[in-house]
């Protein structure tokens, strides 16, 4: 569940990261008319720190489809090595899932 829970946090992360790196290059377009010597330095920074940012959201990307998938398939050989207790697992959770819903 906490693996679950770290990959939820590390894919909204992800699209965090994606947003702050698309506004900075919108500004960085917005601000390329200006050429006075502070605003072209930070412009310079900014890129090179966006290019840095982009090489590590890629990397979290990989990490995370990675771990996925090696989610996914443990926990396909789970349920075809027990199926009959990936099936009563299943079962015992739509019947609370159900007493739920039935008590509101």
């Amino acid at each position: 569940m906490a693996d679950a829970t770290t990959e939820t946090s590390k894919k909204k992360l992800v699209r965090d990261l994606q947003r702050v790196i698309t506004d900075a290059e919108e500004l960085l377009h917005a601000t390329a008319n200006e050429t006075e010597g502070k605003v072209v330095e930070m412009r310079e920074r900014i890129r090179e720190n966006l290019l840095a940012a982009r090489h590590k959201l890629g990397d979290i990307e990989e990490s995370v489809a990675a771990r996925t998938k090696e989610a996914a398939r443990a926990t396909d050989e789970y349920v075809h090595e027990h199926p009959w207790q990936s099936i009563g697992t299943a079962a015992g959770v739509g019947l609370l899932i159900g007493m739920l819903i039935a008590r509101r």
